[in-house]
């Protein structure tokens, strides 16, 4: 009959095995991981570095930043809509508000956000948050969803649409209400 010390050193020689295992396996996937997130980063470097190519001709950061606007996100540069409002496309530029500019110029996505913000400015409530909007759309509030959304929301602040008074928190611009126009 075997001895309860040799019982309990057999099973703890195999638990140890079993722990080598899920150490070069999780080693494995973060070697992995690391070439993935390097390569997302060249991917949005090379997308950032086309916006600042296609940015209108002879159109400077600094002269950006004279009119009140900042420089193009890594989404692509800004760009105007023409004076007739149409339905935007899926995967559109988002272009920069300006007076009379209806809503129906930004992606359904957009124009949810600006929707939510204008309720809660007509409520009389504060800014809001990317993790409550993620809840208000209904979203599971997880990272991926919430970055999704201040992503959008980091661009309608670049092209004038809201307001980030306090980081991380979004209300409407000074300007831009109700969702039949832009004023």
């Amino acid at each position: 009959m075997p001895s309860v010390v040799g019982l309990l050193e057999q099973r703890e020689l195999v638990a140890r095995r079993r722990v080598d295992e899920l150490r070069e396996e999780a080693d494995r996937i973060q070697a992995e991981l690391t070439v993935a997130e390097r390569d997302w980063k060249e991917w949005a470097i090379a997308r950032s570095r086309v916006g600042e190519v296609l940015a209108p001709a002879g159109e400077t950061e600094h002269e950006r930043e004279q009119a009140g606007r900042t420089a193009p996100t890594a989404d692509g540069p800004a760009e105007e809509a023409s004076s007739t409002p149409e339905a935007a496309k899926t995967k559109s530029h988002v272009p920069v508000w300006r007076e009379g500019l209806a809503w129906l110029a930004l992606s359904a996505d957009y124009q949810r956000i600006l929707t939510a913000l204008a309720n809660r400015v007509r409520l009389g409530q504060g800014p809001m948050t990317c993790q409550e909007m993620a809840a208000l759309f209904g979203m599971d509030v997880v990272p991926a969803r919430v970055e999704a959304l201040r992503s959008k929301a980091k661009r309608l602040v670049a092209r004038g649409w809201l307001a980030e008074p306090v980081p991380g928190r979004f209300t409407l611009a000074r300007g831009v209400s109700g969702p039949g126009g832009g004023s």
